[in-house]
């Protein structure tokens, strides 16, 4: 393992901090204007199994252990710090990787900082990234992949017929789009109209994952735990009237509501063993989007047992939001129901530091794009028993939106 040297100092306001990516690989974790925005790799570690976030942390605790490091800002995200994105089942063919930037700028409200990390004893980066043009425009219009519309609909038939059996209490099927940009696109394009379009959400590009998650699934920050859980939605309204209308049925649909319980009890089950005072919302919030509806609940407590962030992912992961219920029954399902490796959709996306503190979220809204151009995205929706399988198709298509519009 490579021993890393870290330095961490103020910075002026650096702007916007996406201007001052790699065009064709950018390290991007984003939210309303404030985040981490990676240049360069000194470090990156690869994982694959069942086991890859438990080995993950394992792997980061002793490059944490091995590094030098001289932080003089001293809050979450500065100092020793990598950005990560794992794959969604543990036999996907999909690497997990953890990569630790050779410059990374930061922004807060209260601060921003530049860190550089030099690799067995070279030199590291003098200069802040320059903010460079962003490239030319490009389009690139998304069709069916691997699961056509029918093929889904069929899908979600087949799933109704599990939970009517009792199999199943929900399981999450996701369907595919396929397209291409060219090999020297400028992928700051995308993230450009996803932080423009969607500011509230947490805009991430690793390792050619890229999206803007609504969904955070885990922050540690100085020993409290904080979760944000999303299940249930529904379509904006054309106007006004019909928006709130919209909104009122989606926060008292029997099915709905039932998908939502069952998310926040996952959660809840996952992460009770190690925190004290853990609190969750009583009745779910809706959630207003620009594209629909969410039903909310946020979750948070005090941790009792010294989990970082990583440690946390492998309790968490996969909630019943992304997966369903009973978890390995509804894994089981989506394998054989669902004709392509997901990937790291909807697997966890995010930064962790040397303390452990970090943010991770779902990636959902996102795409994989990769080195030779290729772009596959994916949307999924949660079938319960009141479930149409209509219905669930057309909730695919709001969810593709973001990621169809950036890319389109």
């Amino acid at each position: 393992m490579p021993r890393l040297r870290v330095t961490t100092e103020r910075i002026d306001d650096p702007g916007r901090i996406l201007r001052r990516l790699d065009p064709r690989h950018p390290l991007l974790f984003q939210r309303r204007g404030q985040g981490l925005a990676g240049v360069g790799e000194a470090l990156r570690l690869t994982f694959t199994g069942p086991d890859r976030i438990t080995d993950a942390a394992a792997a980061w605790h002793r490059v944490v252990a091995d590094a030098t490091v001289d932080d003089r800002v001293g809050v979450p995200g500065t100092g020793l710090v990598a950005l990560g994105a794992f794959a969604f089942s543990g036999r996907s063919e999909v690497s997990s990787v953890l990569v630790v930037p050779r410059v990374t700028v930061g922004r807060t409200d209260e601060v921003s900082w530049v860190t550089r990390v030099s690799v067995d004893g070279e030199e590291p980066d003098a200069a802040v990234p320059p903010r460079t043009p962003l490239g030319p425009e490009f389009r690139s219009p998304l069709h069916p992949g691997r699961m056509s519309a029918d093929d889904y609909e069929r899908a979600v038939a087949a799933a109704l017929s599990h939970i009517e059996r009792g199999d199943v209490e929900k399981v999450v099927l996701a369907r595919d789009l396929a397209g291409r940009v060219p090999r020297e696109a400028d992928l700051r394009l995308v993230l450009e109209q996803l932080t423009t379009a969607y500011p509230d959400n947490w805009t991430f590009c690793v390792d050619g994952t890229l999206g803007s998650s609504p969904e955070l699934l885990v922050r540690v920050d100085r020993g409290v735990v904080q979760a944000r859980v999303l299940a249930g939605s529904t379509a904006r309204g054309r106007d006004a009237e019909s928006d709130q209308a919209a909104a009122a049925a989606l926060a008292t649909s029997t099915k709905d509501l039932d998908e939502h319980r069952y998310a926040v009890e996952s959660v809840l089950s996952a992460l009770t063993p190690h925190t004290r005072a853990l609190a969750s919302m009583e009745q779910p919030f809706t959630l207003k989007l620009p594209n629909l509806w969410h039903l909310a609940s946020d979750v948070e407590g005090t941790l009792t047992d010294g989990s970082t962030s990583l440690d946390l992912l492998s309790a968490l992961h996969p909630t019943a939001a992304v997966a369903g219920t009973p978890t390995e029954a509804a894994l089981s399902l989506i394998d054989e129901l669902e004709p392509f490796d997901r990937g790291r959709y909807a697997g966890p996306i995010g930064w962790v530091d040397a303390n452990g503190d970090g943010d991770w979220v779902i990636a959902l809204r996102s795409a994989q794009v990769s080195p030779d151009g290729e772009v596959t995205a994916w949307a999924g929706a949660g079938v319960v028993a009141e479930s149409v399988p209509e219905r669930e198709l057309a909730e695919t298509r709001m969810k593709f939106r973001p990621i169809v519009e950036a890319f389109g």
